[in-house]
C-alpha cells in the first residue's frame, strides 16, 4: 500500500494524528530533506530523496510506503507528479497547507484569494494585478522583493505580507508596502498581496 502523507506547514506540532500513526507503522518511509528532518522525531529511519523521480525506484508493492510531502500533497504537491508517472495513490493523507498556515497567523479569511505558486511553475502576473488579494508560494527566481518590485512597476498599490519558514522556530513575518525592498531570508515563503483596487 502505497499512502501519500502531508506533514504540514513544517514544524512537528502541526502534524495530524493520522500522519504520526501512519508514519509510525510504515515499513518504508520516503521524504525530501527538509521534510525528513521533521519525521525523524517521528521515526528513526526515513529514506531521504533529493529528486522525485528517485521515489519511483523505491516503490515496492509488498510493503507499506509512506511518502511525505510538505504542506497538502494535493495543492501544488506532488501528488500530480507521481500520478502522471503512473503511480497508483492508494491513500492521500492531507496536511496543513503554509497557505492555510500564513492566513491563519494573519488572522484574514482566504475564500475569495488567487491562488498562485511561482515555485517551479511559470504563472501570469496579471492575475496578481486583477486580484483584490492574491496568495503566492515563492521560489528562489520569484522572491518576494522580485514580486514586490515588479507590481510596483505595474503600478500596483497595497500590502505585501511575506511569511518565512512558517511553523518552523525561525519563522519570520513581515507587512510591507507593495515596492517596499523586502530582504529574502529563505526560500521558504508564502506571500500574500491585498491589491488597493479602485
Amino acid at each position: 500500500m502505497i499512502r501519500l502523507v502531508g506533514l504540514g506547514p513544517g514544524g512537528t506540532k502541526h502534524i495530524t494524528l493520522e500522519a504520526v500513526e501512519i508514519i509510525k507503522r510504515a515499513d518504508v518511509v520516503i521524504a525530501f530533506a527538509r521534510i525528513a528532518k521533521t519525521a525523524l522525531q517521528i521515526r528513526a529511519e526515513v529514506k531521504t530523496i533529493d529528486r522525485v523521480d528517485q521515489i519511483v525506484d523505491m516503490l515496492n508493492a509488498d510493503r507499506e510506503i509512506a511518502i511525505l510531502a510538505s504542506g497538502d500533497p494535493c495543492f501544488y504537491g506532488i501528488l500530480d507528479f507521481l500520478q502522471r508517472n503512473g503511480i497508483a495513490i492508494d491513500q492521500v493523507v492531507p496536511g496543513i497547507s503554509s497557505i492555510q498556515y500564513m492566513m491563519a497567523r494573519l488572522k484574514k479569511s482566504w475564500h475569495s484569494a488567487a491562488l498562485l505558486s511561482f515555485h517551479g511553475r511559470e504563472c501570469s502576473i496579471e492575475e496578481l494585478r486583477n486580484s483584490k488579494t492574491s496568495i503566492v508560494l515563492t521560489d528562489s527566481s520569484y522572491t518576494p522583493n522580485y514580486i514586490s518590485r515588479l507590481l510596483s512597476n505595474m503600478g500596483v498599490k497595497g500590502k505585501i505580507f511575506v511569511g518565512y519558514n512558517l511553523s518552523y522556530e525561525d519563522e519570520l513575518i513581515i507587512e510591507k508596502q507593495i515596492g517596499a525592498d523586502i530582504d529574502d531570508y529563505s526560500a521558504l515563503a508564502v506571500v500574500v498581496i491585498e491589491n488597493e483596487m479602485d
